[in-house]
């Protein structure tokens, strides 16, 4: 995959972003996003969220995961990675080869002692073969935000 920083982030033309209000502490959010297979209990198009480096967690963390029932991998690295509030992955690689680019990040602010803030935000570029598929790509990363949503909203 093509080297990205965190502009990305903020600039690419596909991303999505969610940002929801939770009626829990920060810590408790925290510790959810980075349990053994966070996610998948909650997310549909997430088959399996797998860390690859041992804990800990941190900078250069690595993981995989796997979407659509196994169909897509994606190899994830941290470059960034602020523990209990801000965590960022990029694509290392996707087989099959359906992105050019890749970059979430985690945001988990703490509002007061019982709530926070908890903000994800997805960038993605196709490849040529990912363009031929950007309608299953849009759905999945729909249903992704769709599912964090209703997920943290109903915590």
């Amino acid at each position: 995959m093509a080297p990205t920083d965190e502009s990305f982030l903020r600039d690419a033309k596909r991303r999505v972003v969610v940002d929801v209000a939770v009626r829990r502490p920060a810590a408790d959010v925290w510790a959810e996003l980075t349990e053994d297979d966070p996610m998948s209990s909650y997310c549909r198009a997430i088959s399996s969220i797998t860390w690859t480096s041992g804990r800990p967690l941190g900078v250069g963390t690595t993981r995989t995961t796997r979407v659509l029932g196994g169909l897509i991998r994606i190899d994830e690295r941290y470059p960034s990675w602020d523990e209990g509030h801000r965590k960022v992955f990029v694509g290392v690689r996707t087989v099959p080869p359906t992105l050019r680019r890749l970059s979430e990040e985690y945001l988990v602010e703490p509002i007061g002692d019982d709530h926070c803030r908890f903000r994800w935000t997805a960038a993605w570029e196709p490849t040529v073969l990912g363009l031929a598929i950007v309608p299953v790509g849009h759905a999945v990363f729909a249903s992704i935000a769709r599912d964090i949503r209703l997920h943290f909203e109903g915590s």
